[in-house]
């Protein structure tokens, strides 16, 4: 059993009954097992992501509305478009976006649409219907080709000689209801988004595609959104290539956990002792 810790020293609690009690361990620095300062459970059947940020609902939905201009920019660099942040803010708002091509502000409008349909549906299951309708939403306009369906034929993945295998919608229906049983919401919105990706269900806009089925997870349980930043694009990339022709998804599950999960503690922001008194 791999350790994951979050600083050199670190409280674990760990599982020591089926009773669910636990008991506290106090490690000190362990460099050799410390990956990325992913937060783990240990538990019997493996490492369980714990969540990186705590809010409710409504919290999350407002880090999402305040930022979701940043989130579908960062999202359409990863999937290789040209846009800037300028050009983003732009389209998001209906405005003119000079130099921008066509392809790309449908790209935009599409991730907004769809930003708007998971802001929608946070009860909703993320099943396989689901993630297809995402998809739907994501390559509208005719952006991308049978947007909605599982591929019917061979694709290529840039930077790699893997080839993922065909889809087949009974396996992905019982792989995904597999992953939507991990109890722990990150883990099971970041380990969906990975396995999606890898899968690559559809003929384009995979990633645009994972990146949205986790993060309902996310905002759901009030856990964050994921988004991967600028500087640590290329780094994912290579990673995610290695994830491909591996399959092993464990570290890169703790590089996105610890650079590419985006929220606010709102508990800081709670203490009223703080709050200045007006005087007259």
């Amino acid at each position: 059993m791999r350790l994951f810790f979050t600083h050199p020293e670190l409280l674990i609690l760990y599982r020591i009954s089926s009773s669910f009690s636990f008991l506290l361990f106090y490690v000190s620095p362990l460099t050799s097992l410390s990956v990325y300062g992913t937060i783990f459970r240990i538990e019997s059947e493996g490492n369980v992501m714990l969540p990186k940020f705590i809010m409710t609902r409504e919290e999350n939905i407002f880090v999402a509305k305040r930022n979701i201009i940043d989130y579908i920019w960062k999202s359409a660099k990863l999937e290789g478009l040209g846009v800037t942040y300028p050009d983003t803010e732009a389209i998001f708002n209906g405005m003119i976006a000079p130099n921008v091509k066509v392809d790309e502000i449908i790209a935009v409008n599409n991730l907004k649409h769809a930003w708007q349909f998971l802001l929608d549906t946070l009860d909703a299951p993320v099943d396989y219907p689901y993630v297809c309708q995402l998809n739907k939403i994501v390559g509208g306009d005719n952006l991308i080709i049978n947007a909605g369906f599982i591929r019917k034929v061979p694709v290529s993945i840039g930077g790699t000689s893997w080839k993922p295998d065909m889809p087949i919608e009974a396996q992905i229906k019982e792989e995904i209801a597999n992953v939507l049983s991990t109890s722990e919401p990150t883990e099971r919105a970041v380990t969906l988004t990975l396995y999606l990706m890898r899968k690559q269900l559809f003929l384009d806009g995979n990633k645009r595609t994972s990146m949205l089925a986790g993060n309902q997870i996310m905002i759901a349980n009030g856990c964050g959104i994921i988004s991967v930043p600028i500087e640590h694009q290329p780094e994912f990339t290579k990673r995610l290539v290695e994830y491909y022709e591996s399959g092993e998804m464990d570290e890169l599950k703790a590089f996105v956990y610890e650079t590419s999960i985006d929220g606010i503690d709102f508990r800081q922001n709670n203490n009223k002792e703080d709050i200045p008194t007006l005087t007259m």
